[in-house]
């Protein structure tokens, strides 16, 4: 079959330009992935391009995974030369070809969140900052902001007080120790690989040699870090092609930059656009439905989303009295829809704004006897004990890594204790060396009291031994061998029966990865498979054939689809969130949440929400959410009591009802509580009101979007 055959007009106009910058609009649902495989399909076939000129980015190895086996299933094995990963994966290997260039060597292990929090902390308790006053993870989100920004420690602004005085000493120090321990975060990935090409011209001209055309999908979601590395990569050839949906994105709060899709254009004048706008996924009904709710924002591309699919059903709304009676509601449709025999527990999905939202649908799940599974959950890896068998793995490869070995020094408990390991980290910090050579020279010198010394002189040995066994034997005889001894297993078999069975279980499921890894993989190193756990990400979403309904945020349904979906809490100050009524970007963006949680839905939406929520503590009282009000009601069925989704009296209402003006006026908002109208300014759609709240302060809200009771 040829390869442009299942494609249609607008998809094949995409993959027959090969030359130049190029501009994928895709709609949800649009076929999107079809078209890059088909692209370097096309391009190998027919634009004569050596697949290893070929390089395609995305952002979870799921997504790169399923890239990889379509392009092998248009090309064959020499889809094996095409560079397909996430930008993470792809930045690894650049690095380790060339990081010795920036003074590290080619032996360094990637630090996840957990290591990097633990270094932050390290990094607190040297420079006497109370974690009670700073939390740790406020300083690790700002690093990580910092970096995605391609700020260095040296460029950071200068504050002599608070919590921007403490970064600066904090942001350097880290940055120091990780150099120590020969490691990377994962916001270091993409920023040293930034480095590397600007400091060294002949390897940027080797990668722009290499990838003479570059493909990136989700683009939408890129940040500054990734913006720069595509634009350094695409310099030379300018054979750049971005597929991304402005109306998908969604994750601002990581860092995405939406301008990087919106000034494409602008940054690549001669670009040619592809507009992709046929859903092959949703019904007539859901795909207008959230069509007429994006279409209100004011930031993005406009598109016409059609397609020829059926009209379907309705999309159900039910506003309950609680949380209890929306939950019952959920799980009680769920069974419904299984017993009638259309759908199975797994063709279905409820979605929610905040994690605290689970709760109480697990309740009635559990009481109902709904199978569900929380998506996202705790990943495999993360694993206590597999943490540690990691953590044992990482330092046998590079013994540098100082927060691998402070992690497995006393794991299991062979009785060094917390104050000679404060000993040791004292005299590695004055020598500065590795927390590992620290012990070396601890086992033969008087640093630590002559009992600890023995302790430290023996696991020395034990790590001598099994950094001797990592250097020439396959993975699975190095885990085999640290399992045997370490005595992992038999402390783990002393504890609690149900944990210890489900952790030793855990440790077998461990084996297997790594006998898989050996099977599947070219690469059979430990520094491959170290690699290779490091970068699988919190989206990569682990397929489920168990049958049972999926639950997750509304951020975690991206890329996925069910034929039903359950959005639940769709009310003001939930859904959308309270902090986007203060911003218009904010607000935007929360939208943009709402069209991509509706995209999902295949056959059957439902749409909830209630009355009385008890939430974070506390009774709340919250309005329909203004998303329902964007939805004409002809595409809704309301079975709930309430004859409205719309809101009652509002201040947008009281300004358009009467000559008098606003200022002055007692409001009331659902989250803010009572509060005086100081000035107003706009009309319509425009208005925008500041209102001094008794125990919130000054707030400009948006009339339209706040929910405004006027007394």
């Amino acid at each position: 079959m040829d390869l442009l055959d299942t494609l249609n007009p607008k998809q094949k106009e995409a993959v027959l330009k090969n030359d130049g910058p190029l501009l994928i609009f895709a709609g949800a649902g649009s076929g999107k992935t079809r078209v890059i495989t088909h692209k370097i399909a096309y391009l190998v076939e027919h634009g004569r391009v050596s697949p290893s000129h070929i390089i395609a980015l995305t952002f979870t190895n799921k997504a790169a995974a399923e890239m990889k086996e379509r392009v092998r299933g248009l090309i064959g094995r020499s889809s094996q030369d095409v560079w397909i990963s996430t930008f993470h994966s792809a930045c690894v290997r650049i690095l380790r070809g060339g990081i010795e260039k920036l003074g590290y060597l080619k032996d360094f292990v990637i630090y996840d969140a957990e290591d990097s929090l633990r270094l932050i902390k390290e990094c607190m308790k040297n420079l006497g900052i109370n974690d009670d006053l700073y939390p740790a993870k406020s300083f690790l989100n700002k690093i990580s902001e910092l970096k995605r920004n391609l700020i260095l420690p040296e460029e950071t602004p200068k504050d002599e007080f608070g919590f921007q005085n403490y970064l600066n000493k904090l942001y350097p120090l880290y940055q120091k120790l990780l150099y120590q321990s020969n490691a990377l975060d994962f916001d270091d990935l993409l920023l040293m690989t930034i480095q590397l090409f600007e400091k060294n011209s002949e390897v940027l001209e080797f990668y722009q040699e290499k990838f003479r055309y570059i493909l990136v999908d989700e683009y939408q979601d890129t940040n500054q870090c990734q913006y720069r590395l595509l634009d350094l990569l695409a310099r030379k050839y300018r054979n750049i092609c971005v597929v991304g949906d402005d109306d998908q994105s969604i994750y601002h709060w990581r860092g995405a930059n939406l301008d990087n899709i919106l000034n494409f254009e602008k940054d690549y004048p001669n670009a040619h656009i592809v507009t992709l706008e046929e859903n092959y996924r949703s019904t007539k009904t859901i795909l207008s439905a959230a069509a007429e709710v994006i279409r209100r924002n004011k930031g993005r591309k406009e598109k016409k989303l059609w397609t020829d699919n059926d009209d379907g059903d309705k999309i159900i709304y039910f506003r309950a009295e609680d949380g209890i009676g929306e939950a019952d509601y959920i799980a009680g449709r769920v069974k419904e829809l299984c017993n009638n025999g259309k759908y199975q527990f797994k063709d279905m999905a409820v979605f929610y704004r905040t994690n605290a939202q689970s709760r109480v649908i697990e309740d009635s799940f559990r009481k109902g006897r709904v199978p569900y599974r929380i998506v996202k959950g705790l990943r495999f890896y993360d694993r206590k004990e597999i943490k540690n068998i990691l953590a044992y793995m990482k330092a046998v490869f590079n013994p540098h890594d100082s927060q691998s070995v402070k992690r497995i020094i006393n794991i299991p408990l062979r009785g060094i204790g917390k104050t000679t390991c404060e000993k040791i980290a004292d005299y590695a910090r004055e020598k500065e060396i590795s927390f590992f050579l620290a012990i070396e020279e601890a086992a033969k010198k008087d640093i630590v009291p002559p009992a600890a010394k023995t302790k430290l002189e023996k696991f020395a040995r034990l790590m001598e031994h099994l950094i001797e066994t990592g250097k020439d034997k396959g993975v699975s005889i190095l885990v085999t061998e640290i399992l045997n001894q370490t005595g992992l297993v038999e402390a783990m078999e002393k504890g609690d029966r149900e944990e210890s069975d489900t952790r030793l279980e855990n440790i077998k499921e461990f084996i297997s990865a790594v006998e898989e890894f050996e099977r599947r993989e070219e690469d059979r190193s430990l520094r491959a498979f170290l690699d290779y756990t490091a970068l699988i990400s919190g989206e990569d979403v682990v397929e489920d054939d168990s049958g049972a309904v999926s639950l997750m945020t509304l951020h975690s349904s991206k890329g996925l689809e069910f034929p039903a979906v359950f959005i639940s809490g769709m009310e003001n100050n939930l859904f959308p969130h309270s902090k986007a009524f203060e911003s218009m970007e904010e607000l935007e963006e929360e939208r943009r949440l709402c069209y991509v949680g509706m995209t999902r839905a295949k056959e059957r939406l439902f749409l909830t929400n209630c009355i009385t929520r008890n939430i974070y503590g506390s009774f709340q009282h919250n309005y329909p959410s203004l998303f329902l009000q964007d939805i004409p009601e002809r595409f809704i069925e309301n079975i709930s009591r309430t004859p409205s989704l719309r809101s009652s009296h509002t201040v947008q209402k009281e300004k358009e009802t009467k000559e008098d003006t606003l200022e002055g006026k007692m409001v009331r908002h659902p989250k803010f509580g009572t509060g005086i109208i100081g000035e107003s300014e706009g009309q319509g759609e425009d208005l925008k009101i500041t209102v001094v709240f008794k125990k919130f302060g000054k707030k400009k809200l948006v009339a339209k979007y706040a929910s405004l009771e006027v007394f």
